[in-house]
């Protein structure tokens, strides 16, 4: 092997370099592949042990960004460093480093798409909602085109491509395209809105404007409700983040306020035992809790009485099923007690 080493001329030339040159650059090569291959192996080993300590996921996140790196990569970028110990043709060294440019944008924009997902699954994991899943992967396409757009651009740019023209055109037919689009893309970003910001979301129950009915599919464009008559509507997303929504799922009490009237002929005495009749019904009325009760008025033709509770339940059902069941015993109650309810009534009175 020495004999061998001894024989060799390194001043011989071969493509305009010589075999000093050649070996320099060899020797390079196999150093910095090494080299790499030694840093990422300390990285992921150190990443790994303190992915082990701590209990948050973003040491995963960098190893999985740090996996993304491929020995290939590394073989083309020592085969980078080592070939500046060469002489090469114009064509050959801006072909060597458009490709390397091009490898880097590559590896960079993976890396951030890695990250992106990381933080939208982190954010929105715990959520058992496709909206929101929908939603994810709708941002997840989006961010990839401008990634690869700004890549693109940097790649051209490195290439030395002037880019200047290319991004006004851009910026004009972006603004033309806005233009035509303008309706579509500002559903597009309602729902994104709707997705993230959650004022409701599939299975709620609310009111927009003149429109009732339980949230069915929340899209792209359009949000489809189900109407209390079963109808379908349809609603642009743009129009249901600008208008304002009640939503009847989230309301855990509900306020009820309940009139009634009695006859002006009843008894006082009758009339101040009232209150205490509303107090003894809700005592024994499921799901609601009474807050007041007052003799409110005297009516054109009634004694008007006022009765505000709550219903500890959002569900409309219940609600109607606590009004139902007090209607029924407040009859009841003032049928034994020999009070009449007032219905509209006009009365003449003639002097004789």
């Amino acid at each position: 092997m020495t004999n061998f080493i001894e024989n060799i001329n390194f001043a011989t030339q071969y493509l305009g370099n010589s075999v000093l040159d050649y070996a320099k650059a060899l020797g390079l090569f196999i150093i910095l592949l090494i080299a790499f291959k030694a840093i990422q192996y300390i990285i992921l080993k150190r990443l790994g042990k303190l992915a082990k300590k701590t209990k948050t996921d973003i040491d995963d996140t960098l190893i999985d960004i740090t996996k993304s790196l491929r020995p290939s990569f590394y073989w083309f970028l020592a085969f980078f460093f080592a070939v500046k110990f060469l002489t090469l043709s114009v064509l050959a060294t801006k072909a060597i480093s458009g490709i390397l440019v091009i490898w880097a944008v590559y590896q960079i924009i993976k890396a951030v798409q890695i990250l992106l997902n990381y933080i939208l699954n982190k954010k929105f994991t715990k959520e058992d909602n496709p909206s929101t899943k929908a939603a994810i992967i709708y941002v997840n396409m989006i961010a990839k085109f401008l990634l690869w757009a700004i890549g693109l651009l940097l790649i051209l740019s490195n290439l030395g491509i002037d880019v200047t023209s290319l991004i006004a055109g851009l910026g004009i037919g972006g603004v033309a395209i806005a233009f035509a689009l303008q309706n579509i893309l500002s559903d597009l970003f309602s729902s994104f809105a709707i997705y993230f910001d959650k004022p409701f979301q599939i299975g709620d129950f609310i009111v927009s404007g003149s429109h009732s009915g339980t949230v069915e599919k929340i899209g792209i464009k359009t949000t489809r409700i189900r109407a209390l008559q079963g109808e379908e509507i349809v609603i642009s997303n743009n129009e249901l983040t600008g208008a304002r929504v009640q939503n009847f799922k989230k309301m855990e009490k509900r306020r009820v306020v309940s009139s009634f009237g009695i006859l002006y002929e009843t008894p006082i005495e009758k009339i101040k035992n009232i209150k205490q009749i509303v107090k003894n019904i809700f005592n024994n009325l499921e799901n609601t809790e009474l807050s007041r009760v007052h003799f409110k008025q005297l009516g054109d033709f009634s004694l008007n009485f006022e009765v505000v509770y709550n219903i500890t339940t959002g569900d409309y059902n219940t609600y109607m099923d606590a009004q139902e069941k007090f209607n029924l015993a407040l009859m009841e109650a003032f049928e034994s007690e020999g009070i009449e309810f007032a219905y509209p009534t006009q009365k003449l009175f003639v002097a004789k």
